[in-house]
């Protein structure tokens, strides 16, 4: 199954939404960057990249998924399953 967006596609629109919505200097979005220890976001930034990601996606992470991220490269693979799904 071929997904709409690989995972280097879903990294950088990621990092688009980090740095210009959020003023993460882009040299601290690594994958293993955890969001809010090494990225100082709270709950309510990690919400806002999801409605995000949704927009970029027209996919909705469920409420399970979205608790389990804790990390850039945890939202990528999140969403990248996501889209595999369907």
């Amino acid at each position: 199954m071929e997904c709409k967006y690989s995972k280097e596609q879903i990294l950088r629109e990621l990092k688009t939404i980090l740095i210009e919505e959020l003023d993460i200097a882009e040299e601290n979005i690594t994958l293993e960057a955890n969001l809010f220890e090494d990225l100082d976001l709270d709950s309510i930034d990690v919400v806002d990249i999801a409605v995000r990601m949704q927009k970029f996606t027209d996919k909705k992470l469920s409420p399970t998924e979205f608790k389990k991220i804790k990390t850039v490269g945890n939202v990528v693979d999140a969403v990248f399953d996501l889209l595999m799904r369907d």
